[in-house]
């Protein structure tokens, strides 16, 4: 669910998409027949909206979780001695590359704080950064309840919190 904000610029950003360039129109209108009837107009609209919005829902690579990285990792370290697997789990994650500014910082403060095994940070808020999906997985939250874990979590992230609408938290023991 979006808030009114987030879906104003979501439809700003399609209808900017959805308006062709001048150059995009001639060649529209050089490689088509002219419509004879305004059901042909509805449909050229309609298909020229359906191929933007099927654009716009195209994976973005922050969709893409370190989980994947983590388990191949996982299973590199498994066939190799256990001296490299106690290398790599004290080398602690790496920070993925397509994380903007403010994902960047969540994913710092997270990881000085709790050394996750497993971390994913991501703007889910369609792009303006008033909502945040969070799955971390560390030793610390050994021993406390969701609720105790959610709320170590909110301490970290307390006065970065106050500028978002909200978060969606998942915690968990590895």
């Amino acid at each position: 669910m979006l808030c009114r904000t987030c879906l104003r610029a979501r439809v700003a950003a399609l209808q900017a998409a959805a308006k062709p360039s001048a150059a995009h129109r001639t060649l529209i209108g050089a490689r088509l027949p002219k419509p004879s009837s305004s059901r042909a107009i509805t449909s050229r609209a309609a298909s020229l909206r359906t191929t933007t919005c099927s654009a716009s829902r195209a994976t973005s690579p922050s969709t893409y979780t370190t989980r994947r990285t983590l388990a191949s990792e996982a299973a590199a370290s498994s066939s190799s001695s256990s001296a490299t697997t106690s290398e790599s789990t004290s080398a602690g994650l790496e920070k993925p590359d397509f994380l903007d500014a403010a994902e960047s910082e969540i994913w710092d403060r997270l990881v000085k704080e709790f050394s996750p095994v497993e971390l994913l940070v991501q703007d889910i808020s369609g792009g303006c950064g008033s909502m945040y999906g969070i799955e971390i997985s560390s030793d610390k939250f050994k021993g406390a309840n969701m609720l105790k874990q959610q709320r170590m979590v909110n301490a970290v992230l307390g006065d970065l919190m106050k500028q978002w609408h909200g978060i969606q938290l998942k915690t968990r023991v590895p």
